[in-house]
């Protein structure tokens, strides 16, 4: 029975822990969102492309001076020139695209509960 329960708990503790995660992704695209409207608003000249290109850059420098200033990292590999810039850009853009295509196409669904107890060959 104890190891029923910690299993049940163990289950719906990654459960939840998926739906953070769900939010935290959403509320980051949200952001990049209204910060390429808001940029776009005051600047004219430039795209929305190139305004998230812009954002990810910062955020791709932003990340390697954190991982540079902490002293609990022990070796990073990125690619660090112009086309792997270009290319971490797309990857990141590419991503984000797919996780908000897939959380618009998750919002017309009824979300599944959790697990109740039962074992996987009873569900």
């Amino acid at each position: 029975v104890t190891v029923v329960k910690a299993a049940e708990a163990e289950a719906e503790s990654k459960y939840l822990q998926g739906q953070g995660l769900a939010r935290q992704r959403q509320a980051i695209v949200a952001g990049l969102r209204d910060s390429v409207n808001d940029f776009g608003d005051k600047v004219t000249d430039i795209t929305s492309k190139e305004v998230m290109e812009l954002l990810l850059i910062t955020q791709y420098f932003d990340m390697l001076r954190d991982v540079g200033g902490s002293n609990k990292n022990s070796t990073l590999f990125l690619p660090h020139s112009p086309a792997g810039i270009t290319d971490v850009s797309s990857q990141i853009r590419n991503a984000f695209l797919q996780g908000n295509a897939a959380s618009t196409g998750m919002a017309g669904h009824a979300q599944a509960p959790p697990n109740q107890g039962l074992m996987p060959n009873q569900v």
